[in-house]
């Protein structure tokens, strides 16, 4: 039996920030970012969203349809927004899905998602005819005037799960690789990560190379056989870094391919930053959009968490991947520009861990599912179509 992903849709906050403004006004050369980063724009968060609804938002996108038959909702994230609460609980709600659905929050840093995936994967083959909806919504926050800031964003990717999938097929074999480091943490006490950036980098390209290698090792396959490698991206130049550290000075054909395959992967991941768990599956939607990709052939993800685990595996496009596939230019190009003043007066709104009661000024965000405020203690949500 094929299970895999059967529809993809995106959704990100309504504002996004210029890397060059940011530059500017942290006195760093534009190019450090736009360059060296890889970084054109960012997701700003205002204080009405978060990541129940960015993943409803998403969500919402799916065919009603399929959305009636899904039986499991798996959200993966590192931004949750209670200790206990899974935020598939409020998602589910704001669907107004049947109350016959379990669901479940999954948390390993960057790499719950593909955990999600492969979950869902096993839920799928047991029970044939129904979907399950695997939603990745994060929100990457380092700080004003952080070495990380300019590597945070925000949005969502939801992703249906189901036999004889429309999108991909997963194939057997993924190669999971896991050890106990702190290159990048966030204790309960603090709404801001911590990074060591350098260790960080280092252990992404071993855990890369050694998920990678063994892969090969187990199927037979080699390079070749890849149309597209692509990877977790917390900013573009990280994929590249990977993907240099397998190819070397290799300029051949399989080379230049791979190189063009990871620059499509990279285009509206430059436009929204750092997605956390969603990161690998944005990248997935910009590859199908913008790369040189058609049904039948084999594409290599690498996802990768902090923490620290890594994960390769391949799927299979199928005859209409794109069909079921959102495009992304809708949701990027329905954005609004902030000025920096705009960004960091957003960023200190953010609702975090305050105990007080508060309403948001909803007339500013035109989105269907708000955050309104929080109210004894429990955050309250809106839906404007209802």
């Amino acid at each position: 039996m094929k299970i895999g992903i059967d529809e993809m849709r995106f959704a990100t906050t309504p504002y996004y920030l210029s890397m060059t403004d940011l530059a500017h006004a942290r006195g760093e050369d534009p190019n450090k970012y736009l360059i060296g980063i890889g970084q054109e724009k960012q997701a700003v968060v205002p204080p009405t969203q978060d990541i129940v609804t960015l993943g409803a938002q998403a969500a919402a996108k799916l065919p009603a349809d399929k959305l009636k038959r899904v039986r499991t909702i798996i959200v993966a994230t590192e931004s949750g927004v209670d200790n206990s609460k899974a935020s598939a609980m409020y998602i589910k709600h704001l669907l107004k899905l049947d109350d016959n659905i379990r669901v479940i929050e999954l948390k390993e840093a960057c790499y719950a998602a593909t955990a999600g995936l492969q979950f869902a994967k096993g839920m799928v083959t047991l029970e044939p005819q129904t979907y399950v909806l695997v939603i990745a919504a994060d929100i990457a926050r380092y700080g004003l005037n952080t070495p990380g800031e300019v590597t945070q964003g925000a949005g969502a990717v939801a992703m249906l799960v189901a036999a004889n999938p429309h999108v991909m097929t997963i194939e057997p074999g993924a190669v999971s690789y896991s050890q106990d480091l702190m290159d990048f943490w966030r204790p309960l006490y603090a709404t801001e990560a911590m990074v060591d950036g350098k260790y960080s980098t280092n252990v992404y390209i071993d855990f890369f190379q050694h998920t990678y290698q063994r892969y090969l090792q187990q199927t037979g396959l080699s390079l070749e056989d890849f149309t597209a490698l692509i990877f977790h991206l917390p900013f573009t130049k990280m994929g590249k870094k990977a993907l240099e550290s397998l190819l070397g000075d290799r300029d051949d054909q399989v080379a230049k391919r791979l190189r063009d395959q990871l620059k499509a992967e990279q285009v509206d991941c430059r436009s929204v930053g750092n997605l956390y768990t969603g990161s690998l599956y944005l990248g997935l939607m910009s590859l199908i959009q913008h790369g040189s990709v058609a049904a039948g052939d084999r594409i290599g993800l690498f996802s990768y968490g902090s923490g620290a685990e890594g994960e390769f595996y391949t799927g299979i496009l199928q005859p209409d991947f794109h069909d079921h596939v959102e495009q992304l230019d809708g949701p990027l190009n329905a954005r609004q520009q902030v000025t920096v003043a705009e960004y960091e007066d957003m960023f200190n709104q953010q609702l975090g861990m305050k105990p007080e009661d508060i309403e948001f000024d909803l007339t500013k965000d035109h989105s269907r599912f708000l955050l309104a405020g929080q109210r004894d203690h429990q955050r309250q949500y809106v839906d404007r179509d209802n």
